[in-house]
């Protein structure tokens, strides 16, 4: 999978938010705030194709967690930004 063209990340008074471009992406109602981990993982996966496994081992590069803890937040982070529609397969 890869996050959709026309979302990009921005810092927002020092607030991680992604945000659409262009008119096939306005919707002012979808303007998503990102904690700092899930800013990483999209900066390091943005433009490349990547799936679980991809931010699983991100985060256990970044942070002293498991691998099933790691696994889990990758697996619910990709669930959450499929259900709000920020990637493509």
């Amino acid at each position: 999978m890869k996050i959709k063209n026309g979302f990009v990340l921005r810092k927002i008074c020092g607030q991680s938010v992604i945000s659409g471009e262009g008119l096939s992406q306005v919707n002012f109602s979808k303007l998503i705030s990102l904690n700092d981990t899930a800013a990483y993982l999209w900066e390091s996966v943005e433009g490349k194709e990547f799936d679980a496994q991809t931010l699983k081992d991100l985060l256990l590069e970044r942070y002293e967690v498991s691998e099933e803890v790691a696994l889990r937040d990758a697996e619910a982070l990709l669930a959450k930004w499929t259900e709000m529609e920020l990637l493509e397969a």
